[in-house]
Formats: structure tokens, sequence, C-alpha cells
């Protein structure tokens, strides 16, 4: 981001203040209310009945093709983009054609919202538009839209580079609005899971982001200060823990949209902050939960896509239940030819570092075995599938298995090798709770930083009795990465985690010299907005040919022109 105007950030405020001048509020406070939208228009308009005589539109100019006393500009709104005719005399009927002359040809930009009164017709090649009969400025924007245009075969300022999109989704949308897709259908997903269970009775509820315990899963969590308490709060890693106080309390299935918090890494399925549904349901096991899930994801998919399948990537997937069932020892045993079951916490360490998995003496077993499954296993599972029967070790929460005490009864949900759900049957014995968190303990005492907290509150709150319960926690965002085919979770954030921006410093003469620009041409390059070697760098190097010309003459510079071959060495 540049701390200095370009030109035509200098153009479009010298274009606000003529505006200004003219005595038209280009930020109006009343009401515009429209009574169309583009879709409607291209999709309805009956050309033979001509059925649109009066509507109301606005929208941004996205184009413009300013001619004599005819115009015409592309104006976009939320549904898509739709023509509009400017005519002098109609927009203008009286004598003052300023309106036409001077504010529509001269000081509109593109990026500018406007609302427009008028009718619909066709041209004489056949184009739905708008005949404006009033224009109405309702925003002058500042900053030109990055407007994609080609020279020569190549396509010069799409903006499509991730890290310029994600930090600028606002203008992504804009100029992308294809895009826009993603978060409609992530939208869709939310609601269709919402009323699956709001028709299965079970009611949505809303637990802390501070806790003083971060409990509910093993992760790092995010630290803070309160200080009219002055104790230390963490933002939530999970809501596990409380939504099982509330089965406690007599509810019979609660479930929650929670923004969750984990202090670790980032990468293209992993951001800080991310979004994850649980549920809570009383006397149910896991068992009846993997049929849910089911239902459910089956239900989520028709409702976002119209249909079961989706391609993720090279894969083509389908969330139609049912879906595979295999146990952890098994997967392990067949990708490994490793037996876990009966092993010390040493053979398993061993085997981990033969397989060639880089593992340390922090780990306890569960994590060693966690390590094994995500190296070797998880990524050869393609279509829905539930890994089931976890060691013991691996889920602090979770009900030993009924048929053995080694194991739990806890499932996984794999889809093109990552795991999108994680249900139990709910751990709901307190001494075997306390048992546990205790083991945690011992973990972190060791050295691992993700081992849970024993939360005394949820030991107390057990104590009461919890009666059987099945849970399931879905990652939202990595689901709506499956069902719109992203490979990066960064493209269904709206505004995803991202470095600190740097700022742009105009370069110096000697900066401009060092990339092969010679220095008398330097003013002209910065006259055009191209302060930094950034901006040189990305800016259309036709266009900049084209326009020293006119810059030479007007700065009345006593130099030669440059050749075209010179000026492209400049953003070699």
């Amino acid at each position: 981001m540049s701390t200095v105007l370009s030109e035509q950030e200098q153009q479009r405020r010298l274009n606000l203040q003529a505006i200004l001048d003219l005595g038209i509020n280009p930020y109006p406070a009343e009401e515009f209310e429209v009574n169309a939208s583009a879709a409607d228009i291209l999709e309805n308009y009956d050309r033979d009945k001509l059925n649109y005589k009066s509507i109301r539109l606005a929208g941004r100019i996205m184009s413009r093709r300013v001619m004599g006393s005819a115009s015409f500009m592309e104006l976009q709104d939320s549904t898509g983009r739709v023509q509009a005719y400017v005519k002098r005399d109609d927009l203008c009927p009286g004598e003052d054609k300023t309106l036409y002359n001077t504010v529509f040809k001269k000081l509109l930009d593109i990026g500018d919202i406007v609302g427009v009164d008028g009718y619909v017709f066709t041209t004489q090649t056949g184009e739905i538009s708008i005949h404006v009969e009033k224009l109405t400025i309702l925003t002058k924007s500042l900053r030109p839209l990055p407007i994609v245009k080609e020279a020569e075969g190549k396509t010069y300022d799409a903006f499509t580079d991730p890290e310029q999109r994600y930090r600028m989704r606002y203008v992504d949308l804009i100029v992308n609005p294809q895009n826009r897709d993603i978060f409609i259908k992530r939208t869709k997903l939310f609601t269709a899971m919402r009323d699956f269970f709001n028709d299965a009775g079970y009611m949505e509820v809303e637990t802390p982001i501070l806790q003083s315990i971060p409990g509910g899963a093993t992760a790092r969590p995010f630290t803070t200060h309160h200080n009219a308490l002055d104790i230390p709060l963490y933002l939530r890693i999970a809501n596990e823990l409380y939504l099982k106080r509330l089965i406690v309390g007599g509810f019979d299935g609660v479930y929650e949209f929670s923004k969750n918090f984990r202090n670790e890494g980032m990468d293209r399925t992993h951001n800080p902050e991310f979004t994850a549904m649980e549920i809570y349901v009383a006397y149910k096991d896991y068992n009846w939960m993997m049929n849910f899930t089911e239902r459910l994801l089956e239900h989520c998919a028709l409702s976002v896509n119209g249909t079961t399948q989706a391609t993720f990537g090279e894969h083509a997937i389908d969330f139609k239940a049912p879906y595979k069932r295999v146990t952890m020892a098994q997967s392990i045993l067949d990708f490994t030819g490793f037996d876990i079951i009966g092993k010390t916490e040493d053979e398993i360490r061993t085997a981990a570092k033969g397989m060639g998995i880089d593992v340390n003496e922090t780990m306890g077993k569960g994590k060693l075995i966690d390590e094994i499954f995500g190296e070797k296993c998880e990524g050869n599972y393609i279509q829905p599938t539930f890994i089931t029967d976890y060691p013991i070790e691996m889920s602090p929460l979770t009900k030993k298995h009924r048929d053995n005490p080694e194991l739990t009864e806890r499932f996984e949900l794999m889809v093109c090798g990552k795991e999108i759900a994680n249900a139990y049957s709910e751990l709901n014995d307190p001494i075997d709770q306390r048992e546990r968190f205790e083991d945690q303990l011992r973990l972190s005492e060791k050295g691992d930083d993700e081992a849970m907290f024993i939360d005394q509150d949820f030991l107390r709150a057990l104590e009461y009795g919890m009666p059987p319960t099945s849970g399931l926690g879905i990652g939202m965002d990595r689901l709506i990465m499956f069902l719109t085919n992203n490979a990066s979770i960064q493209e269904v954030l709206f505004f995803p985690q991202m470095r600190p921006e740097k700022l742009a410093k105009v370069a110096s003469v000697e900066d401009f010299v060092a990339e092969g620009v010679p220095a008398e041409w330097v003013p002209v390059l910065q006259k055009m907005g191209l302060t930094t070697i950034e901006l040189l760098k990305e800016a259309n190097p036709n266009k900049v040919f084209n326009d020293l010309g006119g810059l030479r003459k007007k700065m009345k510079l006593d130099v030669a022109m440059p050749s075209k071959d010179d000026v492209l060495t400049w953003f070699d």
C-alpha cells in the first residue's frame, strides 16, 4: 500500500471537489429505493410486451463508452451486470446540460456507485439495456479499480494475486464477482445444517469465547488478560466442555457454530481463527452419530450444490450415505504392517522412527499414534470414510470402548485425506475423566504444550451426572472447501489472517536508476503514480510507454523519447 496518491487518485479527488462545487452531494444520506436488479432485468424482461416501463436500479459503474450526445455504461449490483444507455437530452431535458456534459462525461469514474431511473429496452444489437432518464450519484470512488486490460495478446491488471485478493477482499468481490458464489454456498451450508438440527429438535446455543481454562481439545491457545478481575483468560480452542455442561443441565440436544482460536501455524488448510460446529445429543452413542453424520452431510451437499457429488482437485467424491468404516488399528496395519494394539509407548516410538517419522521424547503414546496415522494412512482416504475406535491415549474425553478398554468409542470422518468431522461416545464417568486429565497434565510436564488443562468445574459438573451422550464436531471451513473445490482455506474465508502489510515508501531517484531507468525520466514515472519499484514492476509496460510522450510534453521535459525496447527493460 503506497503512502503517496497516484495520478488517478489525485484526479478523482479533483473530480470529487468539482462535483461538490456544482452543489451535488456525492455521498447522500437519503434512501435510494430500488425496484429491480440486474438479474431481474436480464432474466425477466419481455422484449415483446416491453413490461419494464419504470425501473430503479443502483449499482457500480464497471465500464463506460462515452461518446457525443449518447453514451453507454455497465452497472454491477449484487446480482450481476446490466448495460445502461445515457442520452444527453433525456437526462437533461432542459437548457442546462451540465449533468451530462460535465458530471457524467467528465467527473464520474469507473467504480462510482450511481442510481438510475428509466425503462428497459433492447438496443439495435439485441442487448437488453436500461434507458436512463434520471441519474443520481450515490458514492464517489476515490481509488481506481484494477480493471483487466489486454494488449498484444497479454492480460494486464487482472486482480488474481492471492495475497492481494485476501487482503483486499472487498476489491476481489467487486472485480471477481464469481468468487461471491463461494460465500453464497458457505451461507447455504450453515443454513442447511441448522435446518437439519432444528428439524431434529435440537437447540442452537452460545457459549463463552473468553475462557479461564482452554479445554475441549489439544491445542496451543491464545492468551489475554482481564484487567478488572486481574486474571489470565484464553480464547477458546473448542466449546465442547461448555456444551456438555448444558447436557448435564437437562437439554437433550444442543449445538453451536463457534469461532475457535488456536495459536499454531498457518497453511493452506489452517487459519488461527476458524469456525467449527459441535453438537451433543443425550442418550446416543457414536454408532448412532455415524448414521446421523452420513445423513447430515448428504443433506448439506444436496442443499449447497444440488447433488451429493463434488469435485475436489483431481478427485470426484460423493457424500451420499452410507460411508465406509475402518478402525484406526486396522488402517495403520493396512498401510504400515505395524499393529499398535498392546504396544508400549517405547515400542510405538521405535516403530515410528523406523517408518521415517519425526518423533521425540515429549510425545506420549497418543501423539505417536496420531503421527503414524497422519503420515502413513490418512492421505489414502479419498471418499468419505469413518476411521473408528481410537486408542485411549489419543482421546482424553472419550468413553472407553465397550469391547476393548485399550480403545475408545470415537470416529473421525476423512475426505480426500483430510479430517472434517470428529465424534465420540462422550466420557461421562467423572472418576475416569479426572484420571484422563491427570494423564494430560503429566504430558504437559514432559513438554507437550498442546496437552489439555484440568477443568475442575467441568469435573464437578460430571459429578452431578451427565447422561450417556454422543458429540460431533465438524470443521465448517474445511467442509465448504470440499463443496466448492477450493484447496486453500483462505479462499473460503472472507478475511483470512494475513501477515502485516508493508507500507511502500517512495523510491529515490537512485533506486529507479538502479533498475535501469534514466534519471531524467523518474519525475515522469512519479507523475504517473509509479512512486515505488513495486508499482513500476506491476504497471502495464505498453501503457507506460504510450503515456511518456504526453507527460514529456506536458512537463516540458527537454529529453529525447526512449525506444519501446528501452522502456521494456525497466520492467525486467
